[in-house]
Protein backbone atom coordinates (compact mmCIF):
# COMPACT_ATOMS: atom_id res chain seq x y z
CA UNK A 1 0.00 0.00 0.00
CA UNK A 2 1.00 3.61 -0.53
CA UNK A 3 1.06 5.99 2.42
CA UNK A 4 -0.75 9.21 1.54
CA UNK A 5 -2.54 10.51 4.67
CA UNK A 6 -6.30 10.12 4.80
CA UNK A 7 -6.73 13.90 4.67
CA UNK A 8 -4.81 14.01 1.39
CA UNK A 9 -7.02 11.31 -0.08
CA UNK A 10 -10.13 13.26 0.95
CA UNK A 11 -8.86 16.37 -0.85
CA UNK A 12 -8.17 14.33 -3.96
CA UNK A 13 -11.68 12.89 -3.86
CA UNK A 14 -13.16 16.39 -3.63
CA UNK A 15 -11.12 17.58 -6.60
CA UNK A 16 -12.31 14.73 -8.82
CA UNK A 17 -15.90 15.09 -7.59
CA UNK A 18 -15.80 18.77 -8.56
CA UNK A 19 -14.70 17.68 -12.03
CA UNK A 20 -17.66 15.27 -12.19
CA UNK A 21 -20.04 18.08 -11.30
CA UNK A 22 -18.58 20.25 -14.05
CA UNK A 23 -19.17 17.44 -16.56
CA UNK A 24 -22.65 16.69 -15.19
CA UNK A 25 -21.58 13.14 -14.38
CA UNK A 26 -23.17 11.09 -11.60
CA UNK A 27 -20.23 8.71 -11.19
CA UNK A 28 -16.85 7.82 -12.66
CA UNK A 29 -15.55 4.29 -13.27
CA UNK A 30 -11.78 4.34 -12.70
CA UNK A 31 -9.79 1.45 -14.13
CA UNK A 32 -6.27 2.90 -14.58
CA UNK A 33 -4.15 1.35 -11.78
CA UNK A 34 -2.20 4.58 -11.16
CA UNK A 35 -5.44 6.54 -10.76
CA UNK A 36 -6.86 3.93 -8.38
CA UNK A 37 -3.65 4.20 -6.34
CA UNK A 38 -3.80 8.00 -6.29
CA UNK A 39 -7.32 7.99 -4.85
CA UNK A 40 -7.09 5.00 -2.47
CA UNK A 41 -3.42 4.11 -1.66
CA UNK A 42 -4.05 0.66 -3.19
CA UNK A 43 -0.96 -0.73 -4.94
CA UNK A 44 -2.29 -4.15 -5.95
CA UNK A 45 -2.59 -5.28 -9.54
CA UNK A 46 -6.39 -5.58 -9.84
CA UNK A 47 -9.15 -3.20 -8.77
CA UNK A 48 -11.90 -0.96 -10.11
CA UNK A 49 -13.00 2.20 -8.35
CA UNK A 50 -16.40 3.86 -8.77
CA UNK A 51 -16.41 7.42 -7.46
CA UNK A 52 -19.68 9.29 -7.04
CA UNK A 53 -20.83 12.34 -5.10
CA UNK A 54 -21.77 10.38 -2.02
CA UNK A 55 -19.90 7.11 -2.34
CA UNK A 56 -16.59 5.45 -3.14
CA UNK A 57 -16.99 1.83 -4.21
CA UNK A 58 -13.81 -0.23 -4.37
CA UNK A 59 -14.02 -3.51 -6.29
CA UNK A 60 -11.27 -6.10 -5.87
CA UNK A 61 -10.86 -9.85 -5.54
CA UNK A 62 -10.11 -12.10 -2.57
CA UNK A 63 -6.32 -11.72 -2.99
CA UNK A 64 -6.47 -8.12 -1.77
CA UNK A 65 -9.41 -8.06 0.64
CA UNK A 66 -7.23 -8.49 3.72
CA UNK A 67 -4.76 -5.84 2.59
CA UNK A 68 -7.54 -3.32 2.01
CA UNK A 69 -9.22 -4.18 5.31
CA UNK A 70 -5.92 -3.76 7.16
CA UNK A 71 -5.82 -0.08 6.14
CA UNK A 72 -8.86 0.62 8.31
CA UNK A 73 -7.97 2.57 11.43
CA UNK A 74 -4.56 3.63 10.12
CA UNK A 75 -3.39 7.15 9.27
CA UNK A 76 -3.53 6.33 5.57
CA UNK A 77 -6.87 4.55 5.32
CA UNK A 78 -9.06 5.57 2.40
CA UNK A 79 -12.02 7.59 3.74
CA UNK A 80 -15.55 6.28 3.13
CA UNK A 81 -14.34 3.33 1.07
CA UNK A 82 -16.97 0.65 0.44
CA UNK A 83 -15.27 -2.66 -0.27
CA UNK A 84 -16.96 -4.96 -2.79
CA UNK A 85 -15.44 -8.40 -3.36
CA UNK A 86 -15.53 -9.69 -6.93
CA UNK A 87 -18.14 -12.37 -7.47
CA UNK A 88 -17.68 -14.05 -10.82
CA UNK A 89 -15.72 -11.50 -12.84
CA UNK A 90 -14.63 -7.90 -12.37
CA UNK A 91 -16.87 -6.62 -15.15
CA UNK A 92 -19.93 -8.55 -13.96
CA UNK A 93 -19.39 -7.20 -10.43
CA UNK A 94 -19.00 -3.67 -11.81
CA UNK A 95 -22.23 -4.01 -13.79
CA UNK A 96 -24.09 -5.08 -10.63
CA UNK A 97 -22.68 -2.12 -8.69
CA UNK A 98 -23.71 0.35 -11.38
CA UNK A 99 -27.18 -1.18 -11.73
CA UNK A 100 -27.73 -0.87 -7.97
CA UNK A 101 -27.57 2.96 -8.15
CA UNK A 102 -29.84 5.45 -9.92
CA UNK A 103 -26.96 6.98 -11.87
CA UNK A 104 -27.81 8.25 -15.36
CA UNK A 105 -24.51 9.61 -16.66
CA UNK A 106 -21.60 7.35 -15.78
CA UNK A 107 -18.14 8.42 -16.88
CA UNK A 108 -15.44 5.97 -17.85
CA UNK A 109 -11.74 6.43 -18.60
CA UNK A 110 -11.67 6.21 -22.38
CA UNK A 111 -7.91 5.73 -22.49
CA UNK A 112 -8.05 2.77 -20.12
CA UNK A 113 -11.19 0.80 -21.05
CA UNK A 114 -11.11 -1.36 -24.17
CA UNK A 115 -13.81 -1.10 -26.80
CA UNK A 116 -14.83 -4.70 -26.13
CA UNK A 117 -15.28 -4.11 -22.39
CA UNK A 118 -17.21 -0.89 -23.05
CA UNK A 119 -19.58 -2.64 -25.46
CA UNK A 120 -20.15 -5.49 -23.02
CA UNK A 121 -20.79 -3.14 -20.10
CA UNK A 122 -23.20 -0.94 -22.07
CA UNK A 123 -25.14 -3.94 -23.33
CA UNK A 124 -25.28 -5.53 -19.87
CA UNK A 125 -26.58 -2.32 -18.26
CA UNK A 126 -29.18 -1.90 -21.00
CA UNK A 127 -30.38 -5.48 -20.59
CA UNK A 128 -30.18 -5.65 -16.82
CA UNK A 129 -32.45 -2.96 -15.48
CA UNK A 130 -30.51 0.23 -16.17
CA UNK A 131 -31.60 1.09 -19.72
CA UNK A 132 -31.44 4.83 -19.01
CA UNK A 133 -27.80 4.72 -17.88
CA UNK A 134 -25.41 6.38 -20.33
CA UNK A 135 -21.69 5.58 -20.42
CA UNK A 136 -19.80 8.81 -21.09
CA UNK A 137 -16.18 8.83 -22.30
CA UNK A 138 -13.86 11.02 -20.22
CA UNK A 139 -10.25 12.02 -20.77
CA UNK A 140 -7.82 12.75 -17.96
CA UNK A 141 -10.22 13.69 -15.15
CA UNK A 142 -8.00 12.10 -12.50
CA UNK A 143 -4.74 12.78 -14.33
CA UNK A 144 -5.42 16.53 -14.29
CA UNK A 145 -5.73 16.37 -10.51
CA UNK A 146 -2.44 14.48 -10.33
CA UNK A 147 -0.41 17.11 -12.21
CA UNK A 148 0.03 19.39 -9.20
CA UNK A 149 1.50 17.45 -6.30
CA UNK A 150 0.24 17.85 -2.73
CA UNK A 151 2.44 18.17 0.35
CA UNK A 152 2.68 14.41 0.88
CA UNK A 153 3.68 13.79 -2.73
CA UNK A 154 6.29 16.55 -2.68
CA UNK A 155 7.84 15.20 0.51
CA UNK A 156 7.92 11.71 -1.00
CA UNK A 157 9.52 12.92 -4.23
CA UNK A 158 12.11 14.97 -2.32
CA UNK A 159 13.16 11.92 -0.34
CA UNK A 160 13.17 9.74 -3.45
CA UNK A 161 15.35 12.28 -5.28
CA UNK A 162 17.73 12.43 -2.30
CA UNK A 163 18.12 8.67 -2.36
CA UNK A 164 18.60 8.54 -6.12
CA UNK A 165 21.21 11.30 -5.90
CA UNK A 166 23.11 9.19 -3.39
CA UNK A 167 23.07 6.29 -5.86
CA UNK A 168 24.25 8.56 -8.67
CA UNK A 169 27.11 9.98 -6.60
CA UNK A 170 28.83 6.60 -6.65
CA UNK A 171 27.89 5.57 -10.14
CA UNK A 172 31.28 6.35 -11.66
CA UNK A 173 32.86 3.44 -9.81
CA UNK A 174 30.64 1.03 -11.73
CA UNK A 175 31.75 2.13 -15.20
CA UNK A 176 34.80 -0.06 -15.69
CA UNK A 177 36.80 -0.71 -18.81
CA UNK A 178 35.89 -4.16 -20.07
CA UNK A 179 32.56 -4.34 -18.25
CA UNK A 180 29.53 -4.77 -20.50
CA UNK A 181 26.64 -2.33 -20.57
CA UNK A 182 24.42 -5.09 -19.23
CA UNK A 183 26.76 -5.72 -16.29
CA UNK A 184 26.79 -2.05 -15.32
CA UNK A 185 23.00 -1.79 -15.62
CA UNK A 186 22.56 -4.75 -13.28
CA UNK A 187 24.86 -3.19 -10.69
CA UNK A 188 22.96 0.10 -10.88
CA UNK A 189 19.68 -1.77 -10.34
CA UNK A 190 21.12 -3.46 -7.25
CA UNK A 191 22.23 -0.11 -5.84
CA UNK A 192 18.80 1.38 -6.51
CA UNK A 193 17.16 -1.40 -4.51
CA UNK A 194 19.71 -1.09 -1.69
CA UNK A 195 18.94 2.63 -1.48
CA UNK A 196 15.41 1.75 -0.36
CA UNK A 197 13.50 1.84 -3.63
CA UNK A 198 10.78 -0.71 -4.29
CA UNK A 199 12.06 -1.30 -7.81
CA UNK A 200 13.62 0.48 -10.75
CA UNK A 201 11.25 2.96 -12.39
CA UNK A 202 12.10 1.68 -15.90
CA UNK A 203 14.74 -0.44 -17.59
CA UNK A 204 18.06 1.14 -16.73
CA UNK A 205 19.89 2.61 -19.73
CA UNK A 206 23.65 2.16 -20.09
CA UNK A 207 24.68 3.30 -23.56
CA UNK A 208 28.39 3.39 -24.34
CA UNK A 209 30.29 4.79 -27.29
CA UNK A 210 28.18 4.91 -30.46
CA UNK A 211 25.22 3.38 -28.60
CA UNK A 212 24.88 6.72 -26.80
CA UNK A 213 23.34 8.09 -29.99
CA UNK A 214 20.21 6.04 -29.17
CA UNK A 215 18.19 7.98 -26.55
CA UNK A 216 16.51 4.81 -25.23
CA UNK A 217 19.21 2.26 -25.93
CA UNK A 218 18.81 -1.09 -24.20
CA UNK A 219 21.97 -2.20 -22.38
CA UNK A 220 23.65 -4.99 -24.30
CA UNK A 221 26.84 -6.96 -24.50
CA UNK A 222 29.10 -4.16 -25.75
CA UNK A 223 32.19 -3.83 -23.57
CA UNK A 224 33.01 -0.34 -22.32
CA UNK A 225 36.32 0.86 -23.74
CA UNK A 226 38.79 3.71 -23.33
CA UNK A 227 37.54 6.94 -24.88
CA UNK A 228 33.82 6.08 -24.58
CA UNK A 229 31.18 8.49 -23.44
CA UNK A 230 28.67 6.46 -21.43
CA UNK A 231 25.08 7.62 -20.90
CA UNK A 232 23.62 6.33 -17.60
CA UNK A 233 19.86 6.83 -17.19
CA UNK A 234 18.15 5.21 -14.20
CA UNK A 235 15.34 5.74 -11.73
CA UNK A 236 13.52 4.27 -8.80
CA UNK A 237 10.06 3.90 -7.28
CA UNK A 238 9.89 5.06 -3.67
CA UNK A 239 6.57 4.74 -1.79
CA UNK A 240 4.88 4.45 -5.19
CA UNK A 241 6.49 7.60 -6.68
CA UNK A 242 9.05 7.70 -9.49
CA UNK A 243 12.25 9.69 -9.84
CA UNK A 244 14.61 9.69 -12.81
CA UNK A 245 18.18 10.88 -13.38
CA UNK A 246 20.77 10.79 -16.17
CA UNK A 247 24.49 11.50 -16.21
CA UNK A 248 27.08 11.01 -18.95
CA UNK A 249 30.64 10.06 -18.02
CA UNK A 250 33.85 9.74 -20.02
CA UNK A 251 36.04 6.67 -19.81
CA UNK A 252 39.49 8.21 -19.72
CA UNK A 253 40.24 11.77 -20.83
CA UNK A 254 37.43 13.19 -22.95
CA UNK A 255 38.19 14.25 -26.50
CA UNK A 256 37.85 17.85 -27.59
CA UNK A 257 34.61 17.00 -29.42
CA UNK A 258 33.21 15.21 -26.37
CA UNK A 259 33.96 18.24 -24.20
CA UNK A 260 32.26 20.55 -26.69
CA UNK A 261 29.10 18.47 -26.92
CA UNK A 262 28.98 17.92 -23.17
CA UNK A 263 29.42 21.64 -22.46
CA UNK A 264 26.59 22.49 -24.86
CA UNK A 265 24.19 20.01 -23.22
CA UNK A 266 25.19 21.19 -19.75
CA UNK A 267 24.50 24.80 -20.74
CA UNK A 268 21.12 23.77 -22.20
CA UNK A 269 20.20 21.99 -18.98
CA UNK A 270 21.16 25.04 -16.88
CA UNK A 271 19.23 27.43 -19.14
CA UNK A 272 16.11 25.25 -19.04
CA UNK A 273 16.23 24.90 -15.24
CA UNK A 274 16.64 28.67 -14.86
CA UNK A 275 13.57 29.24 -17.04
CA UNK A 276 11.25 27.21 -14.80
CA UNK A 277 8.77 29.36 -12.86
CA UNK A 278 5.04 29.32 -12.15
CA UNK A 279 3.17 30.79 -15.10
CA UNK A 280 5.93 29.95 -17.60
CA UNK A 281 4.81 28.09 -20.70
CA UNK A 282 6.05 24.53 -20.94
CA UNK A 283 6.97 25.33 -24.54
CA UNK A 284 9.18 28.21 -23.41
CA UNK A 285 11.06 25.91 -21.03
CA UNK A 286 11.67 23.49 -23.88
CA UNK A 287 12.76 26.35 -26.14
CA UNK A 288 15.30 27.54 -23.57
CA UNK A 289 17.20 24.26 -23.90
CA UNK A 290 16.63 23.88 -27.62
CA UNK A 291 17.92 27.35 -28.49
CA UNK A 292 21.20 26.72 -26.66
CA UNK A 293 21.82 23.50 -28.55
CA UNK A 294 20.89 25.11 -31.86
CA UNK A 295 23.39 27.87 -31.12
CA UNK A 296 26.09 25.21 -30.82
CA UNK A 297 25.08 23.58 -34.09
CA UNK A 298 23.34 20.71 -32.29
CA UNK A 299 19.71 21.61 -32.89
CA UNK A 300 19.10 18.61 -35.15
CA UNK A 301 20.84 16.35 -32.63
CA UNK A 302 18.12 16.97 -30.00
CA UNK A 303 14.98 15.21 -31.13
CA UNK A 304 13.01 14.50 -27.95
CA UNK A 305 11.28 16.78 -25.47
CA UNK A 306 13.16 18.57 -22.72
CA UNK A 307 11.23 16.89 -19.92
CA UNK A 308 8.29 14.88 -18.64
CA UNK A 309 6.21 14.88 -15.50
CA UNK A 310 7.02 12.58 -12.60
CA UNK A 311 4.70 11.01 -10.06
CA UNK A 312 3.03 7.64 -9.73
CA UNK A 313 4.00 7.10 -13.37
CA UNK A 314 7.52 7.80 -14.57
CA UNK A 315 6.11 9.58 -17.63
CA UNK A 316 3.09 11.78 -16.97
CA UNK A 317 1.99 15.38 -17.44
CA UNK A 318 3.26 18.01 -17.85
CA UNK A 319 5.23 17.30 -21.03
CA UNK A 320 8.02 19.83 -21.54
CA UNK A 321 8.28 19.80 -25.30
CA UNK A 322 7.94 21.75 -28.53
CA UNK A 323 4.58 23.17 -29.48
CA UNK A 324 2.72 21.08 -32.05
CA UNK A 325 0.79 23.57 -34.20
CA UNK A 326 -1.90 21.04 -35.08
CA UNK A 327 -2.54 20.02 -31.44
CA UNK A 328 -1.31 22.60 -28.91
CA UNK A 329 -3.51 25.69 -29.00
CA UNK A 330 -2.86 27.17 -25.54
CA UNK A 331 0.38 28.03 -23.79
CA UNK A 332 -0.15 25.42 -21.01
CA UNK A 333 1.69 27.15 -18.21
CA UNK A 334 3.45 25.20 -15.49
CA UNK A 335 2.25 25.79 -11.94
CA UNK A 336 3.42 25.49 -8.35
CA UNK A 337 3.53 21.85 -7.25
CA UNK A 338 4.39 20.37 -10.64
CA UNK A 339 7.37 18.00 -10.72
CA UNK A 340 9.12 17.13 -13.96
CA UNK A 341 12.48 16.30 -15.48
CA UNK A 342 14.84 18.58 -17.38
CA UNK A 343 16.85 16.35 -19.73
CA UNK A 344 18.33 17.89 -22.86
CA UNK A 345 20.60 15.73 -24.96
CA UNK A 346 22.59 15.57 -28.16
CA UNK A 347 22.76 12.37 -30.22
CA UNK A 348 25.18 11.95 -33.11
CA UNK A 349 24.81 8.67 -35.05
CA UNK A 350 28.06 6.74 -35.33
CA UNK A 351 29.70 8.89 -32.65
CA UNK A 352 27.64 8.75 -29.47
CA UNK A 353 25.59 11.02 -27.28
CA UNK A 354 25.28 13.10 -24.14
CA UNK A 355 22.27 13.57 -21.86
CA UNK A 356 22.05 15.31 -18.48
CA UNK A 357 18.82 14.92 -16.52
CA UNK A 358 17.56 16.28 -13.21
CA UNK A 359 14.19 16.40 -11.46
CA UNK A 360 12.69 19.80 -10.60
CA UNK A 361 9.78 21.12 -8.55
CA UNK A 362 7.95 24.31 -9.49
CA UNK A 363 7.73 26.51 -6.37
CA UNK A 364 6.11 29.87 -5.61
CA UNK A 365 9.55 31.45 -5.96
CA UNK A 366 10.56 29.60 -9.12
CA UNK A 367 12.22 26.21 -9.11
CA UNK A 368 13.80 23.69 -6.74
CA UNK A 369 16.16 21.09 -8.19
CA UNK A 370 15.34 17.91 -6.31
CA UNK A 371 18.26 15.81 -7.53
CA UNK A 372 21.69 16.88 -6.31
CA UNK A 373 24.57 15.46 -8.32
CA UNK A 374 27.40 17.31 -10.01
CA UNK A 375 26.89 18.20 -13.66
CA UNK A 376 30.64 18.51 -14.26
CA UNK A 377 31.96 16.04 -16.80
CA UNK A 378 33.38 13.09 -14.87
CA UNK A 379 36.38 11.34 -16.39
CA UNK A 380 36.90 7.85 -15.02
Amino acid sequence: MSHAPSASLSRRHRTVRDALTTRALDALVITAPSNVLYLTNFTGSSAILVLAAGSLCFITDFRYVTAVSDMAGTAHQCPDLELVTVDGSYDATLARVLAAHPWKRIGFEAAHLTVARHHWLAATLAAGGSPAAELVATDGLVERARVRKDDHEIATLREAARRLSHVAAGIGALVRRGATERDVALEIDVRVRRAGFERSAFETIVASGPNGALPHAAPGGRAITEGDLVVLDFGGVYDSYCVDLTRTVSVGPASTRAREVYAAVREARARAVASVAPGRSRFEIDAAAREVLAGHGLGEAFGHGTGHGLGIDVHEDPRITRRRPDVDAGDEEVATGMVFTIEPGAYLPGWGGVRIEDDVLVTDEGVEVLTDVTTELIEI
